[in-house]
């Protein structure tokens, strides 16, 4: 009982500030003037922010944009030790520097590394900070630009992407940042730019305590979508997540601009209708997850689990199984990917709940501006089934979805499957899978599926017992997270082109109505046919690995 209050305290918060910040989220980031600030950005950099894009011209200001962090944040790792604030951290060796760039870059924020012992607050701050705010504002702005698709007519204009860009990161994420990291200073949580305290330990011994600019990140971390974490424990660690307030406070921060993007998606196409059938599909989804988890965790199987009344294996015990299996569905279905517990430690069904999740394609609520457009092709999806269903041409938002629109709505929702299915396929084949895998006897194939579809999906969390940190997996791990995170960009873009030119349709009898009961049903049903997707290759790679494992 005390655990299904405590979720259902959080996700009443959840909902109601999402109301409030959708809304203003729609306000400042559609149109309206330019700040001081914002003009003196643009001129700087040389950009015409009242010249509107294509589709192709924003994807190249995207991509270029992509290019530029990477190299970035590469030169920055590498050279770590030569910059100040390195804490006495060396430069990383270049597949591990690659494997970080494009990591945080593409939002997933996988670490082969631990924290503490690798990142100086140099590379925290200016790099992996940095990124955290561009890579969450870059998924907001390629929803901004399907929504356009669907509400404008009849142009190519589908908005200024360094406009996006800069908007969402001083206009939204900057200002929620110092608040969340003020609160979780005031909580307890760490905020330092020391090189680590040394302290006697109980037996008499000498143990050094590191710190660093934890508040700031911890923040950051959760509600942009990043998941990375300064110390290795990540949100376990008791300098990120002290007490089981702050941690239903990192719950708020994961869930939070992911359900507010549903609300800004509302009143930026004029009806809210459409955001609270949208919210209640998520919530259905995340529901189902939540409850599927904590029963699972909480069973008591096994004399020591029925000893100490559940498996406590991995979990903190200033959290319990309720808040540690909250957090990690609150995680996964957010493509957030911090961990305040041992997922590796979860049992069967439960680590199978947060892989669920993610192969839902991460849509209840989905990671930031990721989470929505996600949602939207599910939706479309949905309108395609129901207008064969009635026999009639499907439209959503009075736009046609024929051939042209559902070509690319097909090739989003097979990338990642594909994607997951190649990666683990060859890393099997050529036997680096089964070397890295942690339980070989147990669930060393989960663990192995589990790390590629946390990289393909932009996700970031693992389950321990993976060894990561190999050359053959920093290389493959890197062209996984590209292809999974652009790949499906370039469709949205490119659907949301050929959206923006369609002359204004009229809504034909009979179509089914894209809000109420039954459009309920039918987009959670289509949610799932596409998670059916991304289990299959699951499933098909166990009967296969069977024998090699």
């Amino acid at each position: 009982m005390a655990a299904w209050i405590q979720a259902s305290i959080i996700l009443a918060v959840v909902v109601g500030l999402h109301v409030p910040l959708g809304d203003y989220m729609a306000r400042v980031l559609d149109g309206g003037r330019h700040s001081r600030t914002e003009k003196v950005l643009y001129k700087v950099c040389g950009v015409d922010p009242d010249r509107e894009q294509s589709w192709r011209h924003y994807l190249t200001a995207l991509l270029a944009f992509t290019v530029m962090s990477i190299v970035a944040l590469f030169t920055l790792f590498t050279f770590q030790d030569k910059l100040p604030w390195s804490t006495g951290h060396e430069g990383m060796p270049w597949r591990l520097a690659l494997h970080t760039a494009v990591s945080f870059t593409t939002n997933t924020s996988w670490q082969n590394y631990a924290g503490e012992s690798t990142t100086g607050h140099l590379a925290v701050m200016a790099g992996l900070g940095v990124q955290a705010f561009a890579s969450a504002a870059v998924g907001i702005c390629v929803a901004l630009v399907l929504i356009r698709g669907l509400v404008r007519r009849s142009t190519a204009d589908l908005g200024n992407f360094w406009v996006d860009l800069s908007r969402t990161i001083f206009r939204v994420l900057l200002p929620i940042a110092v608040l969340g990291g003020l609160i979780l200073m005031a909580g307890g949580v760490v905020q330092s730019l020391g090189a680590g305290q040394t302290v006697d330990t109980v037996a008499g011994g000498k143990q050094t305590l590191l710190d660093g600019p934890a508040a700031s990140w911890e923040a950051l971390k959760l509600f942009s979508g990043d998941g990375g974490g300064v110390f290795n424990a990540n949100s376990a660690h008791p300098f990120e997540n002290p007490s089981a307030w702050t941690n239903a406070f990192e719950i708020v921060l994961m869930l939070l601009i992911p359900t507010a993007c549903i609300r800004m998606f509302g009143r930026m196409i004029g009806s809210l209708k459409q955001s609270w059938t949208l919210l209640t599909v998520v919530g259905i989804l995340f529901g189902l997850l939540l409850a599927a988890g904590t029963l699972a965790q909480s069973s008591h199987t096994g004399t020591v689990a029925e000893a100490v009344g559940g498996p406590y294996e991995g979990t903190e015990a200033r959290f319990g199984i309720p808040g540690s299996t909250l957090f990690g569905v609150a995680a996964t279905g957010s493509a957030d990917g911090a961990a305040n517990a041992s997922y590796d430690s979860f049992s069967s069904l439960g680590g199978g709940v947060l892989l669920s999740a993610m192969m839902l394609g991460e849509i209840a609520p989905g990671g930031t501006g990721s989470g929505l457009y996600g949602l939207i092709v599910v939706v479309l999806v949905a309108v395609f089934i129901g207008g064969l269903m009635v026999g009639r041409t499907p439209e959503y938002l009075r736009k046609r979805i024929g051939y042209g629109e559902m070509r690319w709505v097909v090739v989003y929702a097979l990338t990642p499957p594909t994607v997951i299915l190649a990666c683990v396929g060859l890393a099997l084949a050529l036997g680096h899978g089964q070397s890295s895998m942690g339980n070989p006897g147990a669930h060393g194939l989960t663990e192995l599926i589990y790390a590629y579809t946390s990289n393909t999906n932009s996700n970031g969390s693992a389950m321990a017992g993976f060894n990561g940190a190999t050359d053959f997996h920093n290389l493959l791990m890197v062209v996984a997270m590209l292809a999974g995170r652009y790949l499906p960009m370039v469709c949205v873009l490119a659907l949301a082109g050929r959206l923006a030119k369609q002359q204004p349709g009229v809504v034909t009898v009979g179509t089914l109505r894209a809000h109420g009961v039954s459009f309920v049903v039918l987009a959670t049903a289509a949610s799932v046919i596409l998670a059916l997707l991304n289990f299959l290759p699951a499933l098909s790679l166990g009967a296969v690995a069977d024998g090699l494992l």
